[in-house]
């Protein structure tokens, strides 16, 4: 069965963080970042890593440094792209400032990753027999199209991969239409009905069913049980629009 955890959180200069401590084992550093510590103004307060939702480029910009540190990189060794809720899996050595993809791949050990949600699922996956992990952005258009499976193409054996899910919105704060729903209505216990032609969607399970269908073990997934809504902690463009944007972070340990 996929393990449920607590995250909890860790002082890391100016930043509370929260690290995957089941990353650790694996070699790799990982934390997810909340909404605070940073300097971004109202609706962004404070530590908005986005810079595609109408926020100071010059906030964000200290922002991303400030999260660098953290995880002991400079600000040019913090890789991330623009997302675009598809399947695209791009190696971060090749990343470009224009560059769009929703998984990034590394084996590198000079470099950080990062996904940045606001209610989608941001997923960490670290091979335990080589020195590739990479991190998913895994909103329902990306899970819909397979953005999981064809991630997973860039692992040798998806039975070695231990997946980490991060916090994203709950069942009870994400109601959808048929327009949504009618693409999971074969995932078991995705969906509950919610009154009319609406229901509530629960992504972590997709993403937990997905991730087992091709190939990781239920015992390798570990999920945070700590969620989005509301966007008091982390931030949530279900629960205000604009918002921020957090991150799930990952590098290599040396």
């Amino acid at each position: 069965m996929p393990i449920d955890v607590v995250l909890h959180a860790e002082q890391r200069a100016a930043l509370t963080v929260y690290p995957v401590e089941s990353a650790q084992a694996l070699g790799v550093d990982a934390f997810v970042t909340d909404r605070l510590g940073g300097v971004s103004a109202a609706p962004y307060d404070t530590l908005n890593l986005g810079n595609h939702v109408g926020d100071e480029p010059i906030d964000v910009q200290e922002n991303r440094r400030r999260v660098a540190s953290a995880a002991g990189v400079n600000e040019t060794q913090l890789v991330t792209v623009r997302q675009v809720h598809g399947t695209h899996v791009l190696d971060a050595s090749l990343v470009t400032p224009s560059s769009e993809a929703d998984a990034l791949v590394s084996d590198r050990h000079d470099v950080a990753l990062a996904v940045l949600v606001a209610d989608c699922v941001p997923i960490l996956l670290v091979d335990a027999s080589s020195k590739r992990f990479a991190l998913v952005h895994a909103g329902w258009r990306g899970l819909r199209s397979g953005v999981i499976a064809k991630t997973l193409l860039h692992f040798g054996d998806a039975a070695t991969v231990h997946a980490f899910l991060g916090p994203a919105i709950s069942p009870e704060g994400y109601q959808v239409g048929p327009e949504v729903a009618e693409h999971f209505a074969d995932v078991p216990q995705a969906l509950t009905t919610d009154g009319g032609d609406r229901s509530r969607l629960d992504l972590r399970h997709v993403a937990t069913l997905q991730l087992t269908v091709s190939g990781v073990r239920d015992d390798f997934i570990v999920r945070s049980q700590q969620v989005t809504d509301g966007g008091e902690v982390f931030f949530s463009d279900r629960a205000k629009r604009p918002c921020g944007r957090f991150a799930l972070v990952a590098k290599r340990a040396s």
